[in-house]
């Protein structure tokens, strides 16, 4: 048995990669991102309970802070620290935010975090990666620097001081890790829609599920109509295993058909919208078709249901925001689905 393809993404013509893009971000759209990707990650299985950015002036060296507590708590949260920059992040970069934040620190406006991350769309340039990866020379040499005012340290804001310099001693800079680019654009895409938004990015409908050989419960509805027109045009079965048996089980087959081709359209849709599209679209449907359903002259349900899914069929509903998505079936399918919701009847 084959599988059902899943729907893939292309990048729209004339949009770059996602990791190209990034690099032309301005500094708020990056820590927006970071912002964005973060409430994506479960970090070390727990998801954290809350991520607010702050960024600009004021942020005490804090672009995106994320808790794993309700409560700021001392290891209980993490600190991401957003660097924009045209080139790969150097010490000379990021060691004044460093300080900063070790300033804060000492002077009490948060609580030591259980993780320091230093996010650049460029990631960390060969200098600054490796002393992140060596903690003990990361501390000496930032010590050092700072007491010297060399690697962007001259005049900062921020002393270091005899209180600043026990809290840089007593801060394990283990916790201070390299967040890199392929990591947040990996939690971003959790968020499809944000994701497609954010780059550009349009899904390709992958294929519709397949029709199970019997209807399921979520099919109860349309069914029973589908029955109850084919009672009324003289057939004798009341259970879908009995009417599989008559002249009646290739019409009903088709009517499947196009209900779940519609149904991969309402999957895709809840895939690539914030908004509930197919509802929108099935509206849509319900008011083009409704005049056909009621017409005088159609005195009986297979007529009326011919009547909808003619209608259907011709409808023009470029207003649809799944409209160039739509396949033959989609109409004619998102009837059974306007019957299932109980919002077309083929039987009076």
């Amino acid at each position: 048995m084959s599988q059902l393809r899943p729907h893939q993404y292309v990048i729209k013509p004339g949009a770059l990669p996602p990791s190209l893009m990034v690099r032309h971000f301005t500094p708020l759209e990056w820590e927006q991102f970071i912002e964005s990707s973060t409430l994506q990650r479960e970090a070390a299985g727990r998801p954290y309970v809350q991520v607010k950015r702050f960024g600009g002036p004021g942020d005490a060296g804090r672009d995106v802070e994320a808790r794993l507590t309700a409560a700021l708590t001392a290891y209980e949260w993490d600190l991401y620290q957003a660097k924009h920059y045209k080139s790969p992040l150097s010490p000379s970069e990021f060691f004044p935010e460093l300080a900063k934040f070790f300033c804060h620190l000492a002077a009490g406006t948060y609580p030591p975090p259980r993780r320091y991350y230093v996010c650049s769309p460029q990631n960390a340039g060969p200098d600054l990666h490796d002393l992140i990866a060596n903690p003990a020379a990361f501390k000496a040499r930032f010590m050092a620097d700072w007491a010297g005012g060399k690697t962007g340290l001259k005049g900062v804001v921020g002393e270091l001081t005899q209180a600043v310099r026990g809290v840089v001693d007593a801060f394990d800079f283990a916790r201070i890790e390299e967040c890199l680019l392929r990591e947040l654009l990996t939690w971003h895409a959790k968020n499809s829609v944000a994701y497609c938004k954010t780059f550009h990015i349009e899904p390709e409908r992958g294929d519709d599920p397949a029709m199970p050989a019997l209807p399921t419960d979520e099919e109860l509805n349309y069914v029973a109509e589908l029955l109850a027109v084919y009672l009324e045009q003289g057939s004798v079965a009341h259970s879908v295993e009995e009417l599989m048996q008559t002249d009646y089980a290739e019409h009903f087959q088709d009517c499947r058909a196009e209900f779940y081709c519609a149904e991969g359209l309402k999957r895709f849709s809840r895939d690539l919208f914030e908004r509930d599209e197919f509802a929108n679209l099935l509206e849509m449907v319900l008011k083009g078709v409704r005049s056909a359903v009621s017409h005088p002259r159609n005195k009986i349900g297979l007529d009326r249901l011919d009547a909808a899914v003619e209608r259907a069929s011709t409808l023009k509903l470029t207003d649809s925001a799944l409209h160039g998505r739509f396949r033959g079936a989609d109409l004619p399918g998102t009837c059974h689905h306007l019957v299932n919701e109980k919002k077309l009847r083929w039987i009076r």
